[in-house]
């Protein structure tokens, strides 16, 4: 992965017109033995990969146009933080992928969950709470356009952001902390549905017991209401959290939703794959696979009956050009 170097950032920053030649302040490291920060935020104006490696050798005015972006001071605080917390590497989407290079984007979102769980602190930036305290009750007023609470929680990407670094630490709009996922896990769990074990432990998701871990099902309740301003990246944003990898192909629309089914499919005897509500009217005829996320909204008490189930029963999948072939156990009613 690719990687901000705090001290550099912040050495240019300081020296700025006075610096005349390029500044490396981005370097090829490996997530799995590097100690690194990163930043989950919601896009506004940002700084690309080519903006800010080729800072110092724009004109004047275009390189004062970029350092008075938004998304440049967010990278600025976010230095500054991650050197007051003694990090030297610091990973941010916007600036650390070239998104010219359409191999290194499929790289980065197959491997973004992997980079947010191995990171050492991801700071969340939420810039519409200009409390100093982390908002505990919906406000319509303040937040009309994502269900009452801060808008990072209604992104897509956010979602696996959330779950899988194991420490996370909110800032308000000024850059001051208002706690961590540890410490709101009770808030976080009323705002995303996401079970307070989940957020504590990204682990569980990955458990080789069945009945510690959420149902599939279960997991993409939580993006249910979701929004991506691409609507490939519904699915994309969920590789992560089942551990399986697609390549991206962008204008495909909704039939990414349904390769990512596929490709759960190939790897669970999960059921609860199927248990999703139609959007509209019932009747005609449809696919077996849901059309996006949001058909699993009302899915998070989804109960299974796995525990009474002989698992020797749940294993065959086959799937061909005429469909899901699969066998069922038939169970008595619980009413």
């Amino acid at each position: 992965m690719r990687l901000l170097d705090v001290g550099a950032v912040l050495d240019r920053e300081k020296d700025i017109r006075r610096v005349g030649s390029k500044i490396e302040v981005l370097k090829e490291l490996d997530d799995k033995s590097t100690s690194y920060v990163i930043l989950s935020h919601r896009w506004g104006n940002e700084v690309t990969y080519d903006e800010m490696t080729g800072l110092t050798m724009m004109k004047p005015r275009k390189r004062g146009d970029v350092r008075e972006r938004d998304g440049y001071q967010k990278i600025i605080k976010s230095c500054e933080q991650a050197r007051k917390d003694s990090y030297r590497w610091l990973w941010v989407d916007t600036c650390c992928i070239d998104k010219r290079s359409s191999s290194e984007l499929s790289e980065a979102i197959n491997s973004m969950y992997r980079w947010y769980r191995n990171s050492q602190m991801c700071y969340v930036y939420l810039h519409d709470v200009i409390e100093q305290a982390f908002p505990t009750e919906q406000d319509f007023g303040r937040f009309s356009k994502s269900n009452g609470w801060p808008e990072w929680f209604s992104r897509g990407w956010t979602l696996q952001e959330l779950i899988a670094p194991e420490k996370v630490t909110f800032f308000n709009k000024d850059w001051l902390a208002i706690g961590t996922k540890k410490e709101l896990k009770s808030t976080l769990n009323n705002i995303t549905r996401i079970p307070k074990e989940v957020l504590i432990n990204e682990r569980v998701l990955r458990s080789i017991r069945p009945f510690e871990r959420p149902c599939v099902a279960h997991i993409v309740s939580w993006a249910a209401g979701r929004k991506t301003t691409r609507e490939e990246d519904r699915a994309y944003s969920l590789l992560g959290l089942f551990g399986v990898n697609l390549p991206m192909l962008y204008g495909e629309g909704s039939k990414a939703f349904q390769r990512l089914q596929l490709e759960i499919i190939r790897f669970s005897s999960d059921h609860s794959i199927f248990a999703w509500n139609p959007k509209g009217q019932l009747g005609g005829y449809g696919s077996v696979l849901a059309e996006d996320p949001s058909c699993f909204r009302d899915q998070s008490k989804l109960v299974s009956f796995s525990k009474s189930v002989d698992s020797t029963q749940l294993l065959r999948w086959d799937i061909t050009n005429l469909g899901i072939h699969l066998s069922l156990p038939v169970l008595p009613s619980r009413d």
